[in-house]
């Protein structure tokens, strides 16, 4: 099983991001934070540490645990367009969709 799930939408915005920016990967973190207790943490490198998912974003370690299971989209809306972790783990999440406790 995939720790992670990536949309084709997301997959293609996150490519979009990696060459506009001249790095290999998006990453993907989680630290405390945020107003549900930890938070999406989302940058960029060369050098991965942790898990490659679909040939462009990295995972870290750490996080794994955090976002097993989870979907990663890309949402398109009239007030914007943003990524949207989809987590099935989480007990609470703040309406920005940023933070989420478990």
């Amino acid at each position: 099983m995939t720790v992670l799930n990536v949309t084709d939408s997301a997959k293609i915005y996150l490519t979009e991001m990696t060459e506009q920016h001249n790095k290999k990967y998006v990453t993907l973190s989680v630290s405390g934070g945020g107003c549900s207790g930890f938070k999406y943490d989302w940058d960029f490198t060369d050098e991965p540490k942790g898990s490659i998912v679909e040939d462009v974003l990295e995972l870290d370690p750490m996080a794994e645990m955090f976002v097993f299971g989870c979907t990663v989209d890309y949402v398109e809306e009239l007030g914007g367009s943003y990524l949207k972790v989809i987590n099935p783990n989480a007990k609470a999440q703040c309406g920005c969709g940023e933070s989420f406790g478990v």
